[in-house]
């Protein structure tokens, strides 16, 4: 039995993304997207140039960014717009590693002054990081270089912004801003089935007939469904490593945990030894088991990336492994 086709496309789809912000049908949607985003720190933006997204360093040795988007405006400052479907490791140092690309660009020989153009990175994350997972109602994040006594910002050319979408709960009745109503369609396109009436303006109608699946010509339908395809995937090899992770963890947390609460127990009493050993074996087994399971939901979403002819690029950028770690579990699978 096939699975129902949704009317709007996933933007967590590498096709889907592209669909609504890197194609030029869809360069006002972009722009919409950033002036809303930025008007407050950059004024608005009159117009967006894409660029190329693929970028060498300056010798063979260097590794290559392959940006999901990257524009600039009308004064030469670089946009680069990233969309993360799993959770990296390392995700805040490959923005920073990413951001080096256009810097390095304005380099001039002879007699430049270093003047340097803004870049920007807005990274929308379909995931939470783990050291901010407990401030539940902060979805937003504004990183630019600042003084740490003062907090006032030493520069502000350099400029980080991250959306962790899975904190955005507010229901389409509760939109009281653009940006919000930007974060809402963003986060639940794919699940809707027709406009609802509190987006019913020409921005966000003509995002909807962008992403209406049933336009699609044949050969970007299959593309979609590819994408969808590995995107899913993605999605399932998490939710079981993470779970493989935390009953692995109980079980050699437990075992662990005897052994030292008998140790304990000769010093303050078995039985006391024993509840508070296990405790302490079953946080550690945890912690083990979950970094097994991390291990396991790698090599999985490359051997999935691999069945569907993904680059060792876009692999390293969806697992944050090096070129080298990514070619050597290719070649044990």
């Amino acid at each position: 039995m096939m699975e129902p086709r949704e009317k709007y496309v996933n933007v967590f789809t590498d096709f889907g993304f592209k669909k609504l912000f890197g194609e030029k049908p869809s360069k006002p949607l972009l722009l919409d997207f950033l002036n809303e985003l930025l008007i407050e720190q950059e004024g608005p933006i009159k117009n967006i140039t894409y660029l190329n997204t693929e970028h060498l360093g300056s010798s063979p040795l260097d590794r290559r960014a392959i940006f999901d988007i990257y524009c600039e405006n009308e004064k030469g400052e670089k946009f680069i717009v990233e969309l993360q479907k799993a959770k990296q490791s390392y995700f805040k140092d490959r923005t920073l590693f990413y951001a080096t690309f256009p810097i390095q660009e304005q380099a001039k020989q002879n007699d430049w002054d270093f003047k340097l153009k803004a870049v920007y990175t807005v990274a929308i994350l379909d995931f939470v990081f783990e050291e901010d997972k407990a401030d539940i109602h902060k979805y937003r994040y504004d990183v630019k270089l600042t003084d740490i006594e003062t907090c006032k910002v030493f520069y502000d050319k350099l400029t980080f912004i991250y959306l962790e979408l899975p904190k955005f709960k507010k229901k389409i009745d509760e939109l009281s801003t653009n940006f919000e109503k930007w974060l809402f369609v963003l986060k639940n396109l794919h699940k809707l089935n027709k406009i609802p009436d509190q987006l019913k303006e020409e921005r966000f109608e003509k995002l909807f007939a962008i992403a209406e699946v049933a336009h699609f010509t044949r050969e970007e339908l299959k593309s979609y469904e590819d994408s969808k395809k590995f995107y899913r995937d993605i999605k399932n090899s998490m939710d079981t490593a993470f779970e493989e992770g935390k009953v692995e963890g109980k079980v050699e947390g437990k075992e662990e945990g005897k052994e030292e609460g008998k140790e304990e127990g000769l010093k303050q009493g078995l039985k006391q030894g024993l509840k508070q050993g296990e405790l302490k074996g079953l946080k550690k087994g945890r912690i083990e088991g979950l970094n097994l399971g991390k291990k396991t939901m790698i090599v999985e979403i490359i051997q999935k990336g691999v069945s569907n002819n993904m680059s060792v690029e876009t692999l390293t950028q969806l697992t944050g492994l090096t070129e080298k770690e990514v070619l050597d579990i290719i070649s044990t699978l």
